[in-house]
């Protein structure tokens, strides 16, 4: 295959002035009145049928896409629709007619192979899922970003832990269960690719996009407990998939904004960043995700993404590390490739480079038609895209598909809510909470008559499941202020809480996800710092824990918990740690500071106290 350079584009009048017509001309993808294309299809009778044995990995299934039902579907398929089978298209379900409609459009004029579901609801999205698999001419296998499950997207579904809060975890058993319980929760809902693992190891504080996404900063930890969520998974029959190739950690441009450029070249790269992913494809990850960004290290081209990269995406994921896998482009419609490229190109050149599917277009036709281009330029070959679009069907074989069955939707939320995933979220929960602080002993907490406690929920409108725990295991007087508080505010609660030995305070941010920037008010900032120089205080964050940072002298706290996310079961645990009801078990899985290390995390092997 040849390479496929800037330069070269655009010294081709052959195939580039058309592209570029098309770029200038072409509106998006759902409302482009396609060019006139003969559409054929083969008749094809196989000589015999041979009974499909379906193999014991996904890796199995794609070295040899040979089948009876791989075949027929095949020749079925004109030339542009074997290109559209390599294409997933973006869904939501909570959007309404018009925006189903277009989605429908590229289904049923474009044959798209996929659709990556986003925000909606469990029971419209099975509903939609049936109702595009009905109007599809080849089974369309469906995805999703669900890096903490279903309920990452979905409402009244299971949320699970961030895989930060993962990270604090010792057991990993643990993560392979919850694995296993995201496959279960995805065959569910009709669903077959996951882009999951984050298998980045976030070594960078500043990182705007990865950070809690991320298991932690130790290539060992991140690599051990990418591992085991992945085999939950595939065990479970979903194909994983690993992002973001070759390493997304130690950068502090989004890239989905910008394009983030690495300066490391591949001694640093084989030493941390690519080691996870290595393991990873050893143990046979089905799907490995290439991130958007620049490598002038392994590809001077300017401004050239990895994803458009040959010498990283074939070169160093095919070649070097024998990827056998399916190679997932990133979303291309994050600035990180369409800032310097535009629809269509973009497009050609991902596949250009060796990805096998490209994930959340601009535009579907565009797209088509530019890769139909570098075909007739010769710049990628027929025979190429036919053979990554039978690794599509040899995918979806493998997920069932040739055996597709429409989603059931009697008792789906009921289904996707069981009692095994409730017990996993809480033996997580108190798995991972981390002891950073406890001065003098203060945990754990032993009520007597005497002694006043109350509890605070900064960042809360009414009062917490921390401080009604905390209430069921001792008498506690409960208190509650914004994130956004004035000084007045602040100095009338801190009047409040004078009277008080012991002050339990709980720090939340703006969401359930952790954040990146609490969005504290300095009021707010000060009356933490404040109450954690007062040498009475016990303080739990409920968030992502760099967020340590943005409160000064909280090092300064009598008893400093680390829970990592406001999930129920987080802030029952917290308050049962407190109260000596369970031990601390976590380590923290990143350097916060010159306080808080990678490791750092006061344990107990058995519980302080007995019990219940």
């Amino acid at each position: 295959m040849k390479s496929f350079h800037p330069s070269s584009y655009f010294s081709l009048p052959k195939w580039v002035l058309p592209l570029l017509a098309v770029c200038l001309c072409a509106c998006d993808g759902t409302n482009v009145q396609q060019q006139a294309h003969a559409h054929v299809t083969e008749e094809y009778h196989p000589k015999e049928r041979i009974p499909y044995e379906r193999p014991a990995t996904i890796i199995k299934a794609l070295e040899d896409s040979s089948s009876f039902w791989v075949d027929s579907v095949f020749k079925t398929l004109s030339p542009e629709e074997r290109i559209a089978q390599l294409i997933i298209v973006e869904a939501f379900s909570d959007k309404g007619p018009a925006y189903e409609a277009d989605v429908m459009r590229l289904i049923e004029k474009y044959k798209v192979g996929g659709i990556i579901f986003f925000q909606g609801g469990p029971v419209r999205q099975a509903k939609l899922t049936n109702k595009y698999q009905a109007a599809s001419k080849v089974p369309l296998w469906i995805s999703m970003d669900a890096e903490t499950g279903v309920g990452m997207r979905l409402d009244s579904a299971v949320h699970y832990p961030s895989q930060q809060m993962l990270g604090a975890v010792a057991d990993n058993g643990l993560i392979y269960q919850m694995g296993s319980e995201v496959a279960r929760e995805f065959k569910r809902l009709g669903m077959h690719v996951n882009f999951a693992p984050v298998a980045d190891i976030n070594n960078n504080l500043r990182n705007p996009i990865i950070s809690y996404r991320s298991f932690g900063e130790d290539r060992l930890d991140v690599t051990a407990k990418s591992l085991a969520y992945m085999r939950g998974m595939q065990d479970g029959g979903i194909i994983a998939v690993a992002k973001h190739f070759p390493g997304h950690g130690d950068t502090d441009v989004d890239s989905h904004h910008d394009l983030p450029v690495i300066p490391y070249g591949r001694h640093r790269l084989d030493s941390l960043e690519l080691y996870p992913f290595k393991e990873l494809i050893e143990q046979g990850i089905g799907g490995v995700m290439v991130a958007h960004m620049h490598i002038p290290k392994l590809d001077s081209s300017r401004n050239l993404p990895s994803t458009l990269s040959e010498p990283i995406v074939t070169g160093l994921l095919k070649n070097q590390l024998n990827y056998k896998g399916l190679i997932f482009t990133d979303a291309m419609v994050m600035k990180g490739v369409t800032k310097y490229f535009p629809p269509g190109e973009a497009e050609a050149r991902a596949l250009i480079a060796g990805n096998d599917v490209l994930e959340r277009l601009n535009s579907v036709p565009k797209a088509i038609r530019a890769v139909q281009e570098a075909i007739k330029a010769g710049y990628l070959t027929q025979q190429e895209i036919d053979r990554r679009c039978k690794r599509v069907l040899a995918a979806k074989q493998w997920l069932g598909l040739d055996k597709y069955k429409p989603v059931a939707l009697q008792n789906l939320v009921e289904n996707l809510n069981p009692a095994l995933a409730d017990s996993t979220n809480k033996a997580l929960a108190e798995a991972a909470l981390t002891l950073l602080n406890n001065t003098k002993r203060m945990v754990p907490l032993r009520p007597q008559k005497r002694l006043a406690i109350a509890t605070v929920s900064v960042g809360a409108k009414r009062v917490t499941a921390f401080q009604r725990e905390a209430k069921q295991l001792a008498h506690t007087s409960e208190f509650y202020i914004s994130r956004k508080a004035n000084a007045k505010e602040t100095a009338r609660l801190l009047k409040k809480l004078r009277k008080y030995d012991v002050v339990l305070i709980a720090l939340y941010g703006p969401s359930i996800r952790p954040s990146n920037n609490l969005g504290y008010s300095p009021a707010a900032t000060k009356l933490v710092q404040q109450l954690a120089v007062s040498n009475k205080a016990a303080i739990v964050l409920f968030d992502n824990a760099y967020a340590l940072n943005q409160f000064p002298d909280i090092q300064k706290s009598r008893a400093l918990l680390l829970a990592y996310q406001p999930h129920y079961h987080a802030q029952a645990a917290a308050a049962r740690l407190l109260f000596g009801q369970i031990p601390a078990r976590g380590i923290l899985p990143v350097t916060v500071n010159r306080f808080y290390a990678y490791g750092d995390g006061i344990n107990q092997d058995k519980p302080f106290l007995a019990g219940p």
